[in-house]
């Protein structure tokens, strides 16, 4: 099968996902809304409500980063860059695309760029990350409840 063939196959199935993630985040939003409006219960269960609610939160920031990996790669193929590692230019092999669809460079360049600490295009959203400016916390200054 020819490169071209199995990108348009690379598409549906970048497509089916992409729809199955959306599906899958409205539901867990819904569902966290849902445990956040009903109140009631002891301790234990805000304890296990809290719990749920962090591991749900959780899920949803990886389905959120992989759905925009995947959106990322539905507009490269509609540039006609998909498949071109932005590392050095070449094709990225058909089996990692087959392995990773999202994939934006090749394994050579994906390891060189992880040695380096430096992404192409990368996502993160350093919004979130914030420089308090103290040294290192030492376990004996928290203070615990228990």
């Amino acid at each position: 099968m020819a490169r071209k063939e199995q990108i348009d196959k690379m598409r549906e199935l970048l497509i089916k996902r992409r729809d199955a993630l959306r599906k899958a985040l409205a539901g867990d939003l819904s569902s966290l809304k849902e445990l956040n409006e009903a109140t009631g219960g002891d301790e234990v269960d805000a304890a296990l409500d809290a719990a749920h609610n962090e591991i749900s939160s959780q899920l949803a920031e990886v389905e959120s980063r992989e759905l925009a990996q995947i959106e990322n790669a539905l507009k490269q193929m509609r540039e006609g860059h998909y498949g071109l590692c932005e590392g050095c230019g070449q094709n990225v092999p058909m089996a990692r695309l087959q392995a990773l669809p999202y994939a934006t460079c090749c394994i050579e360049c994906q390891r060189e760029f992880e040695k380096s600490g430096e992404m192409p295009n990368a996502n993160t959203d350093w919004s979130r990350i914030t420089d308090t400016g103290t040294d290192d916390v030492v376990v004996n200054d928290i203070e615990l409840d228990v």
